[in-house]
């Protein structure tokens, strides 16, 4: 029998991926090498510097934290050969001849077979275990904890140059919610909401707007996500798809007075089907499903009203919350669109 090949999980999120290639103008395979090649001799190349960083001491121009007689001595040239074809590396040098680079090795001219490995640090964030896990595979060498610092604030500033890079004046629809996770703080487990806004321009591009980490979800932080955007270049905003916290609404409006708001129709139904018996759930979810499929406002409030007459004297908190929340529901449909939204 022909064992299964497991299948490789991506380094990068698509919608990275897309913003790589629409930031280096990627449209044949030569420019994908090409812009590939140059991350990768750029990524090797901040390596090196933190690693002269680290053997001295102390940072370039930062003389007050200079505690030794040796100094930066220039650069000596390096060609080396990878799977992306031959680059030219700045090797940092110092006056008195300590330096020994373990990213690429004295008299190392072949770096072929790494590039994923390097690649993985900007994937995997800054955590330092998981950094030394890498060079522990790339080399078979320990590492200091200080060393995985240098290499980590020399590859933050391309991070943040990210974060906070302009964007467009206007989006046709942006999509906003968080993601809820737990993770190890000072020794214990804390929760904490990824903030997360994608927007379609008006050319029907995804784009990834933004990430921010928060202690959890809260209408206020949500706000201080949509200054952020319009200090960012984003004026004005078609449709913003949203779930149903409160007060999501005010600070949508408080900074983007004149966006459509479209609440979430997973959120919707989730919430209608919290307190259905479970035998009812299959049959509530099928009969409010031609509500928010329908091709016009009219179609969609006569599916309401059949759904009402079924259900209403039994599930009648169900048909309140869909009134309720009619304005924001059917944003699309009134439009005339017709979208499922949200497939988480």
């Amino acid at each position: 029998m022909t064992k299964k090949t497991e299948k490789r999980k991506p380094l990068f999120s698509r919608e990275i991926m897309r913003e790589f290639i629409k930031q280096n103008n990627i449209v044949t395979t030569e420019d994908a090498q090409k812009a590939v090649k140059e991350l990768f001799a750029d990524t090797l190349q901040q390596l090196l510097e933190a690693e002269m960083d680290h053997t001295l001491g102390y940072e370039k121009n930062d003389t007050e934290n200079k505690e030794t007689t040796n100094r930066r001595n220039g650069h000596s040239q390096k060609n080396v050969r990878s799977d992306y074809g031959e680059f030219e590396l700045e090797v940092p040098r110092d006056r008195e001849g300590e330096f020994e680079p373990v990213i690429v090795k004295k008299h190392q001219k072949n770096v072929t077979g790494i590039e994923d490995q390097i690649l993985a640090l900007y994937a995997k964030g800054v955590s330092t275990r998981e950094i030394q896990d890498h060079l522990q595979q790339l080399y078979g060498i320990d590492v200091s904890p200080t060393l995985i610092s240098n290499v980590t604030n020399k590859i933050m500033p391309l991070i943040k140059e990210w974060q906070n890079r302009p964007l467009q004046s206007i989006y046709a629809v942006v999509f906003l919610d968080a993601i809820h996770f737990n993770v190890k703080q000072e020794g214990q487990i804390a929760k904490k909401a990824a903030y997360m806004a994608i927007g379609i321009d008006l050319d029907g591009n995804k784009d990834v707007l933004g990430m921010w980490i928060g202690e959890n979800e809260s209408a206020k932080f949500w706000l201080s996500v949509l200054n952020e955007l319009r200090n960012r270049g984003v004026q004005d905003i078609l449709i913003t798809s949203v779930d149903n916290l409160t007060g999501f609404t005010e600070a949508i409006g408080a900074c983007y007075p004149d966006a459509e708001v479209q609440k979430c129709i997973v959120h919707q139904v989730r919430n209608s089907i919290r307190y259905v018996s479970y035998k009812d759930v299959k049959k509530i979810t099928a009969a409010l499903k031609p509500i928010y499929t329908a091709p016009s406002e009219p179609a969609a409030l006569e599916e309401l009203e059949k759904f009402e007459t079924v259900w209403g004297a039994k599930y009648p908190l169900i048909v309140r919350s869909w009134r309720n929340n009619w304005a924001e529901i059917a944003t699309f449909v009134i439009a005339g669109a017709k979208m499922t939204l949200c497939g988480g």
